[in-house]
This record gives C-alpha cells, sequence and structure tokens, in this order.
C-alpha cells in the first residue's frame, strides 16, 4: 500500500521555528460537545475566531450543549459564530465553511455500542456526513482536521498501537466508520491538494463528558449508591487521555498542516477498569457497588497510543495523570449534581 495507505505522515514536519498558519476563522463542527465545546473555549482564549456547526443531536440532553453554547458565546463575543444545521445537507455545510481558513470536523454519532444497535445511522451520519462537508471545501488552500478515534485499530494485539499498524479489522460499525472517514479524508486530500490531518483520540474525559461514556455513568452511580456495570473481570486497560491534552493535540494540528498525516493523540499510560473504579471511589469519597457483567460485544482489552510521531511533528505531550484528571472530573461532577445540570 506504501506508507501513505497506512497512516503515517506524508510531508516533511515544520522546520523548528518555522511560522504558526495564520487562521483568520475556525470552523468547527460539532463545536457544542463535549470535546467540541473545550476546543473553541481554547482557541477563543487564544484570540481566534471561531464558528461553529452543530445540529444539536439529542443523543444526549440538549440543554447541557445549549450551555456550553451560552458560556462560548460569553466568552467569545463577536468572534463567536453559531450555525445550527444538519452535516448531511450541502447547503448548510457550504454555509459553514464560507470564509473559514481551517476546518475542524469532529461532529459525529459517537459511542461503539449504541453503534451495534443502529449501523446505518452511523454510516449515514459519519460517512456520508464527512463526505458533504469535504465537498463544500472548494479553495485548495483550506486545511481540514478529522477527528478520528483509537477504535480503528480493533482488537490490534501489538502495543503500543502505532499509525503504522494495520487497521483492517475494526469490531465495531463506529470503528469502521471512523475507518471510512480517515479514508474519505485522504482520497478528497489526493484529488483536491488540501492538507487533511487526522487524529485518533484515545477514550477522552473531563468536565463536560457526556453522560454515557464509562467514567461519567461510574460517577453517576457511586454518588447515588446505585449499582455499577462492572464488566468482565476487571482487567481490560484503556489509555484514557485527559480533554485539555487532546484540545492541545488538535490545536496543535491546526497551526502545523502537512500533505495527510494520521497521529494518535493519548494519555501515554494505561489504567485497568478495577483501577479506574478505584481513582473514582477516591476522588468522590464513597465505595462503588459492582454488578458484575460479561465482557460487552465491539469491546476491546486494551488501547494504548504510541505517541512518538505526534511528540516529533505536532510537539505535543500528555500533562494530565490519570489521578488528577479525574479529580479535576470529580471536582466538575459533583458541583454540577449539586446544581442539579447532572443526574
Amino acid at each position: 500500500m506504501g506508507r501513505w495507505g497506512i497512516g503515517q505522515s506524508v510531508a516533511d514536519p515544520l522546520p523548528h521555528g518555522a511560522a504558526r498558519l495564520p487562521v483568520t476563522l475556525v470552523l468547527i463542527t460539532g463545536g457544542a460537545g463535549f470535546i467540541g465545546s473545550h476546543l473553541v473555549e481554547r482557541l477563543l482564549r487564544a484570540g481566534r475566531r471561531v464558528r461553529v456547526l452543530d445540529n444539536l443531536d439529542p443523543f444526549y440532553a440538549v440543554a447541557q450543549k445549549r450551555r456550553n453554547l451560552a458560556e462560548l458565546a460569553a466568552l467569545g463575543g463577536d468572534r463567536f459564530e453559531f450555525l445550527e444545521g444538519e452535516l448531511r445537507d450541502p447547503a448548510t455545510c457550504q454555509r459553514a465553511v464560507a470564509g473559514a481558513g481551517v476546518v475542524v470536523h469532529l461532529a459525529a454519532l459517537a459511542g461503539v455500542r449504541p453503534s451495534i444497535a443502529d449501523p446505518v445511522r452511523y454510516f449515514d451520519v459519519n460517512v456520508s456526513g464527512t463526505q458533504v462537508l469535504l465537498q463544500a471545501i472548494t479553495d485548495p488552500a483550506v486545511p481540514v482536521v478529522f477527528g478520528s478515534s483509537s477504535s480503528v485499530y480493533g482488537g490490534n494485539t501489538k502495543v503500543p498501537f502505532a499509525e503504522h499498524d494495520p487497521v483492517l479489522q475494526p469490531l465495531s460499525p463506529y470503528a469502521a466508520s471512523k475507518r471510512a472517514g480517515e479514508l474519505l479524508c485522504f482520497t478528497w486530500h489526493h484529488l483536491r491538494g488540501n492538507p487533511v490531518t487526522c487524529l485518533r483520540f484515545f477514550t477522552v474525559y473531563g468536565p463536560r463528558q457526556r453522560p454515557e461514556m464509562a467514567i461519567h455513568q461510574f460517577a453517576r452511580h457511586i454518588t447515588d449508591g446505585t449499582e455499577l456495570p462492572f464488566f468482565g473481570d476487571g482487567s481490560s486497560r484503556r489509555d484514557y487521555t485527559f480533554v485539555e491534552d487532546i484540545t492541545a493535540g488538535i490545536e496543535a494540528a491546526v497551526e502545523r498542516p502537512r500533505g495527510y498525516a494520521i497521529y494518535n493523540l493519548g494519555g501515554s499510560a494505561t489504567t485497568s477498569l478495577a483501577e479506574l473504579v478505584a481513582h473514582l471511589e477516591r476522588a468522590l469519597g464513597r465505595p462503588a457497588r459492582r454488578k458484575q457483567l460479561p465482557d460487552q460485544p465491539g469491546d476491546v482489552p486494551i488501547t494504548f497510543a504510541d505517541l512518538q510521531l505526534a511528540e516529533r511533528e505536532l510537539g505535543y505531550r500528555c500533562r494530565t495523570s490519570i489521578v488528577d484528571g479525574i479529580g479535576r472530573f470529580c471536582v466538575w461532577y459533583l458541583r454540577e449534581k449539586r446544581a442539579g445540570k447532572v443526574s
């Protein structure tokens, strides 16, 4: 397949000290959600102009997304724009990309287990929607940053996972849709010439995390005293990555466009399910009531990011330990729970 087909960078990194990309307007799809809202906040604080395209999908509480948008509007003032619309609508995408100097595409239907129940919708949004968005970008100078996922590595038994590893056996429709998105991005780059950077996120967590994700779910069960679903024997391991480390990596990709590249963004360590629950128990000051369940279809035994390429070419560094990150998440969660903003 050659180097381009297996997910390595296909252009030399910027020389040391090279100027960063001047960006007048950044379009962020999915910017009202968990990772997206943190990225918008980061870029606004850096003085950038940001436009968000989001359809406010009710996969989880739309009220949370509206609160995110209200806070971002207050922070950004006239440097912040919000466009509510559907990713699969060509006219909406054309309005969204108009005048943008770079596009960060984070909008997607997320989640391994829900994708098994509704694979057709996942491919419609994540694959067809990505193609519609790319098709709307007519300026060959506009770079794209695509939010992919560590799930593309499937049941890879070689750890840590490196960008050049084969990714031919995704274990869920969600994972397959993300790999398909990476391939669409390469084809579009090959035909149009626009720089494209695909970022494989490893189990992102932190304040504003979606309520169906494990850490948020576990915190709710521990604080409510209800049974926590504990899948398998607790030995499965994940590379958990604090959201601020992820957004720093995305910002680095925005500033360093190159031909076509794929990078891992991870936490540079693994944590077992049993260890994760113990961290949450300590941070919340309460024991968990575990409900033992079998392993779930589509789950993998381990995720672990090889970060050498991202460190070398993006200057990426994971700076938040799992203990510190869980502590910060729990402070946010308890504050929001007291205010009645999370269940």
